[in-house]
């Protein structure tokens, strides 16, 4: 009875260390960093170190654009406020007064209406002015 017993403790003892043995093999090929899921791990993290970096720069940038964008809107809020006190002054001003337009000077007796007529000579030869 016990030479079965220790044949049995023999066969579970190495039972156990073949399957421990397969367990190593795809524990090492599932970590392996090349194929396997260690690979795709060590892949994330460094993407994750990428969007970190990028994160923090797309802050920073948001940041001094929002200053900015403050100071404009800051800045266009105290010129909409000088435009609204000249468009106030405007009607404050009194209304232009119109200028007199010149009268037109009145016909001199015997001349016609008409002006001046002007005629035309014959032409002349240049050749023979020469």
């Amino acid at each position: 009875m016990d030479l079965i017993a220790d044949i049995l403790l023999v066969a579970g003892a190495l039972g156990a260390g073949l399957y421990c043995h397969v367990l190593a093999r795809r524990l090492s090929r599932f970590n392996d960093l090349e194929t396997g899921v260690g690979g795709a791990v060590a892949v994330l993290s460094a993407q994750v170190d990428d969007l970190t970096r990028t994160l923090r720069a797309a802050q920073g940038a948001a940041g001094t654009e929002s200053r900015t964008l403050e100071a404009l809107t800051e800045r266009a809020e105290t010129v909409a406020k000088r435009l609204e006190l000249l468009v106030a002054a405007m009607h404050d001003l009194p209304e232009p007064v119109p200028e007199p337009q010149p009268r037109p000077a009145p016909p001199l007796a015997g001349k016609s209406e008409a002006g001046p007529v002007f005629r035309r000579s014959a032409p002349r030869d240049r050749e023979s002015a020469t």
